[in-house]
């Protein structure tokens, strides 16, 4: 279709060049002529004259095609030779001796291609002018337009009647091409609806023509991001549904209890043991809910901002100090002068680190310390966030799996899920952090060695306080 809707405005474009063309050579013979005829204009005694040899006589004979006329007027435009019917100028044209102009006009109801120039009937450039001012002669030959019109309809016949075999070819080769290079992906569409809605195999690419194997690669690799969204999310489900069958079950089996006891005590004691159930529930389910967002908010989406990291941690911190007085454990708090501003996610952030405190005040002694720390790493251009404890700490041969999910160390009496460092993990992921895991060197008793967490953060580049920091 645009072909064939661009084919007629081809043909007006090469119709109106082919009489552009068809014009120069015809213009200057006409410019030729009318030059011959004005070196004949003569002024004696304030006459004109234009006495015409045989040789001009003969460039201005009629042809077998187009007639030619000729008209010389004096400096008052009356006639002196030539044919009265070619039409003037108009008056406003300035007259610029010997220089030839051209127009079109009519003449006897045709139409006519003029040429024209003024004679300077001043018999020397130097003489002094006269109170008349400068005194021109009109020379004027007129030629009709059907030799031009015929050499304007051989080019465009030249040029046209090729069109008409040329463009019913290429519109046959190119619908041939189309349908020959469509086929692939027909066959290709064919073979993906009728797959099964399950089945997200890859597709395999050695199959289909080279022009389309970057659209197979990248349909390959929407299924493979597909099938680990859903693969994620399958697991999801049965560790949720798994790992809360034994706080649902403890509840269960204290509300049947307290049904069956008479004794105030017995009921206050399963009614206890019942609250604390729901808590453990209710801590795992928030985990699990924390832990899908941090897997299902890939890098590209997650939104990321200029965050004072140092402002974040203290009021973090400031959330834990009833549970540790609670607990009588001394949580403290170290942070530099200076505001470190990282680019990352304020929800996210603080959610990892509120596992990060939970886990140090679950895991550290009565009469124990858990310190938070902030600082800026200058060689590195980091900003790191480091909680240590002085409790059991992590055996080496347990830290490449305590980040995994419901993983939980044997021997360990304290109450937990086993997804507090998964989720740590996932977030610091989201943010390019990095995460290393030491023994609290600040530990004195060999029983107790502690653990030290250090998360590095990118300090942001377009931080304006970055310069300050690593000064």
């Amino acid at each position: 279709m645009p072909l064939l809707l661009i084919w007629p405005v081809s043909i007006g474009v090469t119709y109106l060049i082919a009489k552009s063309i068809a014009n120069e050579p015809f213009d200057r013979a006409l410019e030729d002529r009318v030059t011959v005829i004005a070196q004949q204009v003569k002024e004696v005694d304030g006459e004109v004259s234009a006495e015409l040899p045989y040789s001009a006589r003969d460039i201005l004979r009629a042809d077998d095609i187009d007639n030619v006329y000729f008209q010389v007027r004096g400096a008052q435009r009356q006639m002196v030779s030539g044919d009265t019917d070619i039409p003037l100028p108009d008056e406003e044209d300035k007259p610029v001796p010997w220089s030839v102009m051209l127009r079109d006009t009519q003449m006897r109801n045709t139409e006519v291609r003029v040429a024209y120039l003024y004679v300077n009937l001043q018999p020397m450039p130097t003489a002094p002018a006269s109170a008349e001012g400068p005194r021109y002669a009109l020379v004027q030959v007129a030629e009709t337009l059907e030799k031009r019109h015929q050499l304007a309809n051989q080019i465009i016949k030249g040029v046209i009647l090729p069109e008409f075999i040329i463009l019913p070819i290429a519109l046959t080769l190119l619908w041939f091409a189309l349908v020959r290079g469509l086929s692939p992906l027909t066959t290709l569409q064919d073979h993906i609806r009728s797959r099964r809605s399950d089945d997200l195999s890859p597709i395999d690419s050695r199959a289909v023509p080279e022009e389309i194997s970057p659209l197979v690669n990248s349909l390959n690799d929407m299924l493979a991001r597909l099938s680990q969204s859903i693969h994620s999310q399958k697991r999801f489900i049965a560790d949720a549904a798994h790992q809360m069958k034994t706080p649902l079950a403890g509840m269960r089996m204290q509300s049947e209890l307290a049904m069956r006891q008479s004794s105030r005590e017995e009921i206050q004691r399963s009614l206890e043991q019942l609250s604390k159930s729901s808590e453990s529930a209710t801590r795992l389910v928030n985990q699990l809910l924390a832990l899908a967002r941090a897997e299902n908010d890939s890098p590209q989406t997650t939104s990321l901002q200029r965050t004072d990291l140092r402002a974040l941690v203290r009021d973090t911190v400031q959330d834990w100090f009833q549970s540790a007085l609670a607990r009588q454990i001394d949580l403290g708090f170290e942070e530099d002068e200076t505001d470190l501003v990282v680019q990352g996610n304020a929800t996210m952030l603080r959610e990892m680190l509120n596992n990060l405190i939970d886990n140090a005040l679950r895991y550290t002694q009565l009469g124990g310390r858990v310190t938070v720390r902030v600082r800026a790493d200058t060689e590195r251009n980091k900003v790191l966030l480091e909680v240590e404890d002085n409790g059991p700490g992590i055996a080496t041969a347990e830290r490449g799996h305590v980040f995994e999910r419901f993983y939980r160390i044997l021997g360990s009496e304290v109450e937990g899920s086993g997804l507090g460092l998964a989720i740590v993990r996932e977030i610091a992921q989201r943010h390019a952090a990095e995460i290393d895991l030491f023994n609290n060197p600040r530990s004195n008793d060999p029983r107790f060695p502690g653990l030290l967490i250090r998360i590095s953060l990118p300090i942001s580049p377009s931080d304006p306080l970055k310069e300050s920091v690593l000064s």
